[in-house]
């Protein structure tokens, strides 16, 4: 998986791989629920990071809507 992306990636490898906006991206680092340096204004994110939290995502019925998945971020508020 994503074996096309360096072994450290930017903010915009991040929204690539998760098909994410860049709002989205950075809350994930914000939020520390994907492990990363902050060098300067750079983020400096280990591929093995993205890897680690794809893996522990879990899902639960009422998260697929439509046959789409809708992730909900820890903060997020739900209508």
């Amino acid at each position: 998986m994503f074996e096309t992306y360096p072994d450290i990636i930017t903010i915009n490898h991040l929204m690539e791989m998760l098909h994410i906006g860049k709002t989205s991206a950075y809350s994930l680092l914000q939020s520390n629920q994907i492990r990363h340096v902050k060098v300067g204004k750079k983020y400096v994110i280990p591929k093995t990071a993205v890897l680690s939290f794809v893996g522990g995502m879990c899902y639960t019925d009422d998260q697929i809507i439509d046959g789409r998945l809708h992730l909900v971020m820890k903060g997020d508020t739900v209508q």
